[in-house]
């Protein structure tokens, strides 16, 4: 006789509980609380002190947003305010324009299988990134300097001796003189991520498109551009971020507190350094301080909030 069929009926089990990873709290725990002292608490505490003014009977005085009139009204403080806003915008647009181009054309050089010594020009242009500011600062103004620089005797032995000016002490050209002086330290950064992005491509995609019979420079434009579109959405914001946040270290090395020559290359940066902890005959308010702080924050948070929801998420992804 044939057997009986299996009961295919199967009681409901319940799914076994996952176990809960409480290593991974242990872990992220160190992090986050250094992170949260370091850096949330300061800017909470920023937006706390930029709402009083002054001390009256031991306690600090709610004025809720008259500092930020103060700002924007005062001649003394608007003035400072928008100067160090419009050069730090235009220190933002001259990496964008310069740096950026520059690191993407050296990244797709390097990413030719057929360039020789890749690696030692990898080492080159990243080097400058791992030198102190101080020490950029200090050399780029022996270099530049008119009185003991090389670059006026070198330019005499070209014969373009008539050229050369002093270039950090002039209105005109001292913002630019900086942001080039930044250019050549920090282009390093974004030409490694250009570089491990077109690395990223897969070796069959760049293939087809030569079989296709389009050219080196074709491929770069019509293949491997669109492909890192992210990685240039990102780069894009992280300069944008870093000239808001760390211009202020190599201004302060080369022009000092008042970054001049008269404010010319003043930023956010000096400028809330000089508002906080006072220079010179500047005294210091750290009220006033606390709201530069915060308008600086609000306008990171701004520019990285119109970079999410208006750029970066219309941004084509490819699965490479």
């Amino acid at each position: 006789m044939p057997s009986s069929p299996p009961d295919v009926r199967r009681k409901h089990r319940p799914a076994p509980r996952r176990p809960r990873r409480w290593h991974i709290l242990v872990f992220l725990a160190p992090a986050t609380l250094i992170y949260s002292v370091f850096a949330i608490y300061p800017i909470i505490e920023s937006l706390r002190l930029s709402l009083y003014r002054g001390v009256r009977g031991g306690e600090p005085v709610f004025t809720g947003l008259g500092n930020y009139t103060r700002l924007f009204t005062e001649p003394f403080w608007a003035d400072q305010f928008w100067n160090a806003l419009v050069n730090n915008i235009e220190l933002f647009a001259l990496h964008m324009l310069i740096q950026n181009p520059i690191a993407l054309a050296l990244a797709a050089l390097l990413s030719l299988p057929r360039l020789r010594g890749a690696s030692i020009y990898r080492t080159v242009f990243f080097l400058p990134t791992l030198l102190s500011v101080v020490v950029i600062g200090f050399i780029w103004q022996l270099i530049l300097s008119p009185t003991w620089g090389i670059t006026p005797r070198a330019m005499q032995a070209l014969g373009l001796r008539e050229w050369f000016q002093p270039w950090l002490g002039l209105e005109s050209t001292a913002l630019v003189t900086i942001t080039l002086i930044s250019i050549w330290q920090y282009v390093g950064i974004p030409l490694m991520l250009f570089y491990a992005a077109l690395l990223n491509i897969p070796e069959e995609t760049i293939e087809a498109a030569r079989v296709d019979g389009l050219s080196d420079w074709a491929i770069f434009w019509k293949v491997k551009l669109p492909l890192i579109l992210p990685t240039l959405g990102l780069v894009g914001i992280l300069t944008y971020i870093g000239n808001f946040t760390a211009s202020f270290d190599l201004i302060y090395s080369v022009q000092g507190g008042l970054a001049g020559p008269n404010f010319a290359t003043d930023v956010m940066g000096t400028f809330l350094f000089r508002s906080f902890f006072g220079f010179q005959a500047q005294m210091g308010d750290q009220y006033m301080g606390a709201t530069v702080a915060s308008m600086l924050f609000l306008i990171i948070l701004t520019g990285v909030g119109i970079h999410l929801f208006g750029v970066q998420r219309r941004l084509n992804r490819y699965e490479m």
